[in-house]
Order: C-alpha cells, then sequence, then structure tokens
C-alpha cells in the first residue's frame, strides 16, 4: 500500500511553482475586488489614523487623567483634534481656504498633483505587471534608472528647446525599459522568479547610481558633493500655472500615459497577450501566443514607464541628480498599483490621493503638531487592507462577491464534504479523500 503525504515528497521545484501559481491567483484576486473595497480600505485607514492621533496628543492624554469624572471633555477634545488634523491635512492637499489670497487657496491642489506624477507613472508600470501576472517589485531601481539616464542627458547635451527635453525623456524611457528588461529577459529564459531578480536590481541601480555620482565624467559638476550638475533649462519640463506654481508639463505626460496604458491592455493584441498569461500561461502557450516573449515585453514596458516617472521627477522639480533622488517612489508605486486594482483610471486616482497624502501631511504637522510619519501608517494600513480583501468584507460585514452568504456557504460545504476521521493513522484529515478512496483504504485495513 502506497504512503501518501510522506516526507520529503514535494520537491523545491514543485514548491515553488505552487508559490508562484498562489501569487498568481491573488494577483487576479486583487484585481477582481471592488471600488467598495478601496474606498472602504481608505476610510478603515483613515479610522486607525484618528487613532493614532489621539493617542499621541498630549492634550487628549490630560484628558483621560479625569475621564471617569468628565467624560466629556475627553470627547470634546478628541473631536476638536481629529478634526483639525484632517482639515489641515485636507487644506495641505486640495484646497486651503485661510489663504491669504486666491494663488495661495490653490496651490495645495497643484502640489498633489507634482507629487502624484511620478507615482502615477511608476505605479502604471507596475500595474502592467500586475495583471500579467508578474511581481514586479523593481520599480525603485527603474525609476534611478530613468532619472539617471534622463539627467545625463539633460546637463551633457546641448541641444534645442523641444528637442532636448524629448529626448532626455526618451532616456529615461530607455533606462527604466532596460532595467526591466534584465529581469525580463531572465525570467522568459531561465524561469528566474521576477520578485528576486527585481529586488536585487533594485539594490544594484541604487549602489551604480551612488559610484556615477562620485565620477567627474558624469556629473560635470566640478564639486565634491555626490550630485550632478542641473540639467539645461532646454531640457526641463515647461510649468502649467506660471511661476508661483510648481506643476509642470509631466502631468500631461501622465494623462497621455493613462491613456496609452489603457488601450495598451484593454484594446490592443500585445495587451491582450499579456493578460492571457496573467490569467493561464499554459492556455495561453496552447492558443499560440509566445509566453517568453510577452512575458519579456510585459517587464520591459513596465520598467520604461517607470523610468518615464524618474525622468519626469528629475526634469520637473528636482532639476539633478542626487543619491536619494527617487526616494521611495518606486516602493510607493506599488502601493498606488494596489489600491487602484491595477487599472489605468484606478491607478491614476491612486496617484492623486497619494499625492494628496504627501502634500497636506506637510502643513498637517506645521499647524497640528500630528507626526507626518501618520501618512505613512494611513498608506501601509491602505496596503494591508487591499490585499486582504476578505478583511475589509469582515469588518463592514459585506457579502462574498459571488453573493453567496456564508451560512449557506458551510451548509453547502457540510454537504459535500466526507465526515472527518480524526483517528487516521496516517495524520491525513480524510475529509480532503473522496469517498471511493477512503472506502478503499478501510478495506486495506
Amino acid at each position: 500500500m502506497s504512503v501518501q503525504g510522506a516526507p520529503g515528497s514535494t520537491q523545491p521545484a514543485a514548491a515553488l511553482k505552487d508559490a508562484e501559481g498562489r501569487a498568481h491567483y491573488a494577483l487576479r484576486q486583487l484585481g477582481q475586488s471592488s471600488w467598495l473595497i478601496s474606498v472602504l480600505a481608505v476610510v478603515v485607514a483613515l479610522v486607525v489614523g484618528a487613532v493614532l492621533i489621539l493617542a499621541a496628543n498630549p492634550a487628549v492624554q490630560s484628558t483621560l487623567g479625569y475621564f471617569f469624572a468628565q467624560p466629556g471633555d475627553f470627547f470634546a477634545t478628541s473631536f476638536q483634534v481629529i478634526r483639525d488634523a484632517y482639515s489641515a491635512l485636507f487644506r495641505g492637499a486640495v484646497f486651503d481656504w485661510q489663504a491669504p489670497n486666491a494663488q495661495r487657496s490653490i496651490r495645495p491642489i497643484t502640489e498633489t498633483m507634482v507629487n502624484s506624477i511620478p507615482l502615477i507613472l511608476a505605479g502604471l508600470g507596475i500595474a502592467i505587471g500586475f495583471r500579467s501576472g508578474m511581481l514586479n517589485i523593481g520599480g525603485q531601481g527603474q525609476v534611478i534608472l530613468g532619472a539617471s539616464f534622463a539627467g545625463f542627458i539633460g546637463y551633457a547635451f546641448g541641444l534645442p528647446l523641444g528637442a532636448h527635453v524629448l529626448l532626455a525623456l526618451a532616456g529615461g524611457v530607455l533606462g527604466g525599459a532596460i532595467w526591466g528588461g534584465i529581469a525580463g529577459v531572465l525570467k522568459a529564459r531561465t524561469g528566474a522568479n521576477e520578485v528576486i531578480v527585481t529586488i536585487m536590481l533594485n539594490n544594484i541601480a541604487l549602489f551604480l547610481l551612488a559610484w556615477l555620482l562620485r565620477q567627474q565624467w558624469f556629473t560635470q559638476s566640478g564639486s565634491n558633493q555626490p550630485q550632478s550638475a542641473p540639467v539645461d533649462e532646454s531640457a526641463r519640463l515647461f510649468g502649467l500655472l506660471g511661476d508661483g506654481f510648481r506643476v509642470h508639463a509631466g502631468f500631461l505626460v501622465a494623462i497621455l500615459a493613462t491613456v496609452f496604458v489603457w488601450w495598451l491592455m484593454e484594446r490592443s493584441t500585445l495587451g491582450f497577450e499579456f493578460r492571457a498569461i496573467g490569467e493561464n500561461p499554459q492556455a495561453a502557450r496552447t492558443a499560440g501566443i509566445s509566453v517568453g516573449k510577452a512575458t519579456a515585453l510585459v517587464l520591459i514596458v513596465g520598467g520604461a514607464l517607470c523610468g518615464l516617472g524618474g525622468a519626469a521627477m528629475l526634469l520637473g522639480t528636482e532639476h539633478r541628480l542626487t543619491p536619494g533622488i527617487a526616494g521611495t517612489i518606486g516602493f510607493d508605486a506599488i502601493t498606488v498599483a494596489l489600491l487602484g486594482r491595477s487599472k489605468p483610471l484606478g491607478t491614476f486616482l491612486a496617484g492623486l490621493l497619494f499625492g494628496g497624502l504627501t502634500a497636506g501631511g506637510v502643513l498637517m504637522q506645521a499647524q497640528t503638531g500630528t507626526p507626518i510619519d501618520i501618512v505613512l501608517v494611513l498608506q501601509s494600513v491602505i496596503v494591508l487592507l487591499i490585499a486582504a480583501p476578505p478583511l475589509v468584507r469582515a469588518i463592514f460585514f459585506l457579502p462574498r462577491p459571488d453573493g453567496e452568504p456564508r451560512a449557506r456557504l458551510r451548509r453547502r460545504r457540510s454537504k459535500t464534504d466526507p465526515p472527518r476521521d480524526d483517528a487516521d493513522p496516517g495524520g491525513q484529515s480524510t475529509d480532503q479523500v473522496p469517498d471511493e478512496h477512503h472506502q478503499e483504504q478501510g478495506s486495506h485495513r
């Protein structure tokens, strides 16, 4: 009699394949989650942020000392603290009605737009990978390479206005595409795990930039500081609203990129191949799709968009290369893609939301003393809830996506599943074994 479930019977290759299958299933689930889940995730994050704001506020802490004597003081103070904090967050992100003039009143929304540009572009690149069944964690490295290529072209070449900025943007696209293509080709040719490869490429890009900024031929700055020369005026993205605002043409680039990704994924043959390999690579191969070619192109296109995000940020606001030029954009883009359900419009709106949180967090800290780290907590909670839609449904008592109540599902399972035999000497639960096989094992005994 063969013994099932013997130790050591599962090979590492099979385990890795099973892990990749679960990752693909998780990506499909994220893509199929409703907009309501995303909205409720933001609501829960704001509630968690409110609790942390109260916990860090000295006035609230003092009212807790006599809470049972005068509980009204605690609730009144808590309401005022939360109102002031989130009011400052909104005024710093959307519209400041307390500003002295109209220009200062609308400046917050323009700062939100500026902060969202690289997040939208990099988020679109990450979203293409997610919808194609690949976890592109290398957005950070691709942003760095895109900014490096664009920056070098911006200050090392003297070109006419218009042609210079277009060439610098194209250089950013090329840099990100090369960095993403390395992971794509390795996965297509050797089956290398894209998560591990892209994470390692992030570190390589970071140290590569640090080395380049110590080379005079690259920086052309004549300074001992690890920074490059500023890009020429002809290579900078023009402003949209004049000198009083920082918003630049990169926002138009982000809109065009969103439309392009929608057309690519929903209307083009290549996008159909991307979605096919994300749903079922074996079926796509049977249908005549070159899975290896499509896999490489997914990461190349995604890397190109991330590189464009780095280039737009450098040519629009930063204007020179520094060791921390990318910040955490590549990692925040993963959150943006998750919140946007890997759809172009959703990613665009999620980028605006996160850009607003970044812009509003500065004013919130300045006026209310609330730590700006609260914004990071909000982003982290949103990621947690977006990655676990059942948790959001459980918090708000929402039905399952198929509309079947949980009680009915349990009754249906109890009718179809065989009874559990806890005395099975093999240690295997018989509720996973068909009835015929269970009877056969009983006859052998």
